[in-house]
């Protein structure tokens, strides 16, 4: 069947092509018997509008781009579902790039969405110091970064990570542990990298304490695995006796390698995640985690980019800050005796 015209729209509703357009975009102005006939004539000729020339048009579309670092991460479905939530109620459509913790792959996502003309970006970035990022904003695409906070180029939503580290950490050290695995991802990503700096924190405000770097090239629940036969590996003496992994797909798979060693967790090893997705309280031993408000992120993260793109004359960028609290389970709550 051929494509329909706005002009067929308007010779079957006997109004101006002009009519039609304020019908499509601004019906308020429109009386209603008006609005009736020309929304009787769209049906009937199953009139679809043409997106891409209004975009063209306007030189902005309705869309917004989400690119996050890993789309199998439960934690990147709930920044999802909250962003979609308020986008939804705003008549904007979110898309979803996975840039896989991938620069090259980042970069080709960002490139396509800047020449599909979207409203804005939201993005966790691999490296937030890209300078991609303000090449974005300063050639009119605005930019919000999501879970990584920002230095005031552009706005951004996060949790306090540092803190986050250090409540983690705290926690496994007044659980008597004193030697403590941190099993993280690619130093690159900011919000590992402070992570680590907070448990680090907390580890040289303690006495006899040892902090052991245990991370991995990926944020996943493999990863995770692999982390943790290297570490079950260890002879006794020398095996930590806690971890502080930086996201819950690490930890989750850290506690699968416990289990296939034969370790106890928590009696030999207590484990600390990070997010507090779903699938930390439903695990085999439940997590203990450090909990982050997902789908708030994704709420707020759309709310400053609509701000922006509404008011870009008067706008300043705002760098929002949540706090992060450590959930408590079964696999960090038994106090260490030596």
């Amino acid at each position: 069947m051929a494509t329909r015209s706005i002009k067929e729209v308007a010779r079957l509703a006997r109004v101006s092509v002009g009519t039609v357009s304020n019908v499509l975009n601004r019906p308020e102005i429109v009386a209603p018997a008006t609005r009736a006939r020309v929304f009787d004539a769209i049906r009937e000729l199953g009139f679809v509008r043409n997106e891409v020339a209004r975009h063209l048009r306007v030189g902005r579309s309705r869309t917004v781009g989400l690119v996050v670092l890993d789309v199998a991460n439960p934690f990147f479905a709930d920044v999802a579902q909250g962003a979609e939530a308020l986008a939804d109620e705003h008549d904007t459509m979110v898309v979803l790039c996975n840039s896989g913790t991938d620069p090259n792959r980042e970069r080709r996502h960002l490139d396509q969405l800047e020449q599909q003309r979207v409203m804005g970006i939201l993005i966790t970035p691999v490296d937030a110091g890209s300078p991609r990022l303000a090449d974005l904003a300063a050639r009119g695409t605005p930019v919000v970064l999501v879970d990584s906070a920002a230095t005031g180029l552009q706005c951004s939503v996060a949790v306090d990570d540092r803190l986050g580290g250090q409540i983690a950490a705290a926690h496994l050290i007044e659980q008597g542990h004193r030697r403590i695995a941190f099993v993280g991802g690619p130093p690159s990503i900011k919000q590992v990298a402070d992570r680590r700096a907070g448990a680090a924190g907390a580890v040289e405000a303690a006495s006899g304490v040892e902090l052991l770097d245990a991370s991995m090239p990926m944020l996943s629940a493999a990863a995770g695995r692999a982390a943790g036969e290297r570490v079950a590996a260890l002879p006794p003496a020398e095996r930590p006796t806690a971890a502080f992994c930086a996201n819950d797909l690490l930890a989750l798979g850290f506690l699968q390698a416990m289990a296939a060693c034969g370790l106890r967790v928590p009696g030999d090893m207590a484990i600390v995640g990070y997010d507090d997705i779903d699938f930390a309280a439903a695990a085999a031993v439940p997590l203990s985690s450090v909990r982050q408000p997902r789908e708030l992120l994704g709420r707020t993260a759309v709310e400053l980019l609509l701000e922006e793109v509404a008011h870009p004359e008067r706008h300043r960028h705002r760098q929002v800050i949540f706090q992060p609290d450590l959930v408590v389970r079964e696999s960090s709550a038994l106090r260490r005796r030596d």
